[in-house]
């Protein structure tokens, strides 16, 4: 277990090289869960939680943890499972998403596998029940390894308004973008139908796609229909970092090296809130970089990269 722990901060220079380091745990039996190390602050056995009330009910309570005070979620409950019943002999997983630091409750930690994103798949069309919060899935030792929507169980505990609150010229947004549409990459249905609502208010047309190897893909497309410019159809693309096949560091250093596709804005949108590495997302040409989730933050920088067409 020491060794988990202290690999977990030294895992960041694998971002944009398409590899990601998963921290393999588990929850309520033999199923094996992964999570993305470069959203783990630290790992550790649960200390004595706090009860708190009108909690909501996957908040098994709130843990004191280096001077800060961390809601911890039983990950086993929030999925439809059953509740992790041993807690002295359970793990904390403290994990950065969406500004915000919480805890995630499991019953052991294994360890940290190294893959790339193109093993890593979208799960089976048509889930349900517990198999609705996969975001994504891969095989590891002959098993199937299950990746978490995180950010379907956060949003379901604690919605994120989507309402745009700033006061922005529409009309100029949508001369800027005239007959074009915005392009958006991201894995997780939460996530795409944020970006979806936060937008439609500005009268946008939008088209979706679920990983950079559809965004890269539908990009080829339209660029084989257009005279010069990919910027002929598209206006902008607002990509998630982490996603199956092919993720947002590695689309955008493909969209910066194709003459087609490079003068494309890109709007690098991701949980990745407080560990992401700037240098990378210059390296590979992104123009921006927004922490989900910020509905006024984002219709900004949409607002800024139209106008700099």
């Amino acid at each position: 277990m020491a060794g988990v722990l202290d690999a977990v901060n030294q895992r960041t220079q694998l971002v944009g090289q398409n590899r990601l380091e998963l921290l393999l745990f588990k929850l309520v039996g033999r199923q094996r869960y992964g999570i993305n190390v470069f959203k783990v602050r630290e790992v550790l056995q649960c200390p004595p939680l706090t009860a708190i009330p009108k909690r909501n009910k996957y908040v098994r309570g709130i843990a004191h943890i280096r001077g800060q005070t961390i809601s911890v979620i039983d990950l086993s409950l929030a999925t439809g499972g059953k509740p992790i019943e041993n807690l002295k002999d359970s793990f904390i997983i403290i994990a950065e998403y969406n500004r915000s630091v919480q805890g995630f409750l499991v019953n052991s930690v294994e360890r940290i596998i190294n893959i790339t994103w193109g093993s890593i798949m979208p799960p089976p069309k048509g889930t349900s029940g517990k198999q609705s919060y996969l975001t994504a899935v891969t095989e590891i030792d002959k098993e199937l390894v299950e990746i978490l929507d995180v950010e379907k169980i956060l949003e379901e505990i604690s919605p994120s308004p989507t309402k745009i609150t700033k006061t922005l010229d529409t009309k100029s947004i949508t001369a800027d973008l005239g007959d074009r549409l915005i392009l958006i990459a991201d894995d997780s249905a939460v996530a795409r139908n944020q970006v979806k609502r936060a937008l439609e208010g500005l009268g946008l047309q939008m088209h979706v796609v679920n990983n950079g190897r559809e965004a890269l893909t539908y990009l080829q497309q339209v660029a084989k229909e257009c005279q010069e410019s990919v910027t002929e159809k598209v206006g902008l693309l607002i990509s998630d970092i982490e996603m199956p096949d092919m993720d947002g560091y590695t689309l955008t250093a493909e969209i910066k090296l194709d003459p087609r596709l490079k003068h494309l804005h890109v709007i690098l949108h991701t949980s990745l809130s407080g560990v992401f590495n700037q240098q990378m997302v210059s390296k590979v040409g992104a123009d921006d970089f927004i922490a989900k989730f910020n509905p006024d933050e984002l219709a900004e920088s949409v607002q800024k990269w139209l106008h700099a067409d």
